[in-house]
């Protein structure tokens, strides 16, 4: 994506709502074109949801093929695409090399930082921006527009306003709102006429009707090398392979996080019916084979341990789920053992979610992000309708949606005269 060449008379404003990646890409994007750049973050710092999620190692981007990686972004591929082609993963990881960080390619196909961790990424990051004369200001809480147009603040020492020669919204979802992401922006682009697709939890933990002895026992344990199946609604089935946690609500974790989207849609029509083959390692005939063996005097607990490896929270999961009739039956048991049948009632909260889905449907924007009905306000972010699992996708989008609005801007502000505001 071309971008205009630096301005080089009056620099016309661009006001930034949102201290995240995709503000700050749109930050860097508008002032290395010589723009007036103010960032307007509703917390006492940026990219405090970029530092979470680098606790961990920071995900940045994924080394897999394009057409594999476009598709984790399921009913956003078409309109993520060709904002992905132009500052996609090889594009993500010069960009971090010119900041002095280098990345590598994990077993898994995922891209770290060389150190792991976000905090030297955005240190560097904001360093790069303020030389440009970005301007950062913290605890400004965007609540929409006045009358002549002029953005609206509610800060500790009371209303702002704010007059700009375009805008990039870039408010985040609807998670962690700790951390800054409330969704509140909601009503304010609701009330100016823009078109949103609600908000809704996404690579989140979901909930189940654990009995009360297996919640007190389990809660917090690893499920490990399980494999999660389910049919949906449509018809379609989807199978995963790795590991969760057992919650007092349910399951999270990566297994479940990568199934949060088809497990949503699944449930808006009722409680979705999952299946947990807890030994994928071994057919069911192994296991009833292995079952069969007599057990002498060992006790149920002792006999399945020896014979297929039971023991901990999946031999819990068991006898959660299969009477204590049916424990003696080796062919229930192994058929159990490889579709373990649970129900899984809603997702957790969305505050309690990784990231949501629903947004600014793009419908309402043009292909440089720019809302339709309102010209000179982009959107740029998790604030768009589109979903994707994490794996180094959610940031992604956010960086080439947040270059594509800055980028956008540019293109609007150089197009003729409607620079007017200054």
């Amino acid at each position: 994506m071309p971008v205009p060449r630096p301005f080089t008379e009056a620099a016309p404003r661009v006001a930034i709502i949102g201290g995240g990646p995709a503000g700050l890409m749109a930050a860097e994007v508008l002032s290395q074109a010589g723009v007036s750049v103010d960032v307007f973050e509703r917390m006492p710092t940026v990219g405090r949801k970029l530092l979470m999620a680098g606790r961990g190692g920071l995900n940045i981007t994924h080394a897999e093929p394009a057409a594999d990686f476009l598709d984790r972004y399921s009913a956003g591929r078409d309109a993520l695409a060709p904002l992905i082609a132009d500052f996609g993963a090889d594009a993500i990881r010069t960009w971090a090399a010119g900041l002095g960080i280098d990345t590598f390619v994990g077993s898994s196909g995922k891209v770290f930082p060389a150190g792991m961790k976000a905090a030297p990424l955005l240190r560097a990051w904001l360093a790069r921006l303020r030389a440009a004369g970005v301007r950062i200001h913290p605890r400004r809480r965007w609540t929409g527009w006045h009358a002549d147009g002029a953005l609206a603040f509610d800060t500790p020492d009371g209303p702002l306003s704010h007059r700009a020669d375009a805008t990039v919204l870039a408010l985040g979802g609807g998670s962690w709102a700790r951390l800054g992401s409330d969704g509140r922006w909601v009503d304010a682009l609701t009330a100016a006429g823009v078109g949103i697709a609600p908000l809704a939890p996404s690579n989140c933990g979901f909930e189940l009707d654990w009995s009360t002895h297996f919640r007190e026992r389990f809660a917090g344990e690893p499920l490990k090398t399980v494999t999660l199946r389910f049919t949906d609604p449509a018809g379609r089935r989807h199978e995963r392979h790795g590991e969760c946690l057992v919650t007092a609500a349910g399951l999270q974790g990566p297994l479940i996080y990568a199934l949060s989207a088809p497990l949503r849609h699944a449930l808006a029509t009722g409680p979705a019916d999952i299946t947990l083959d807890l030994l994928p390692d071994r057919s069911e005939a192994q296991l009833r084979t292995a079952l069969a063996a007599p057990r002498g005097r060992r006790s149920l607990s002792n006999h399945l341990q020896r014979s297929v490896g039971l023991k901990g929270v999946k031999a819990g999961l068991l006898r959660e789920v299969l009477a204590a009739e049916s424990l003696d039956d080796p062919v229930r048991v192994a058929a159990t053992l490889k579709a373990l049948p649970l129900q899984v009632l809603r997702p957790r909260p969305i505050d309690q979610a990784i990231s949501t889905a629903g947004g600014v449907r793009f419908a309402g924007l043009d292909p440089a992000l720019m809302l339709t009905g309102r010209p000179g306000v982009f959107c740029a972010g998790e604030m768009l309708d589109w979903d994707a699992p994490t794996g180094g996708y959610l940031l992604t989008a956010c960086l080439a949606t947040g270059r594509a609005a800055g980028a956008g801007a540019l293109r609007w502000l150089s197009a003729d005269s409607r620079v007017t505001n200054r």
